[in-house]
């Protein structure tokens, strides 16, 4: 679990790193908010695909 969480933050840092210089105060507040996107997104994908495999 702590492997994923840390990939996790790693992809987060180089998005947030696009938006906000790694130097300012609010790029922890970016990091975790697009860890919550990619949390989401993959909890997203999960769920489609566990309905897409019921339905084939």
């Amino acid at each position: 679990m702590n492997l994923v969480i840390r990939i996790l933050f790693i992809l987060a840092g180089f998005v947030a790193a696009l938006f906000v210089a790694r130097d300012t105060l609010n790029f922890d507040i970016m990091q975790m908010f697009v860890v919550v996107l990619l949390v989401t997104g993959l909890l997203m994908v999960g769920a489609l695909w566990s309905v897409w495999r019921r339905q084939a």
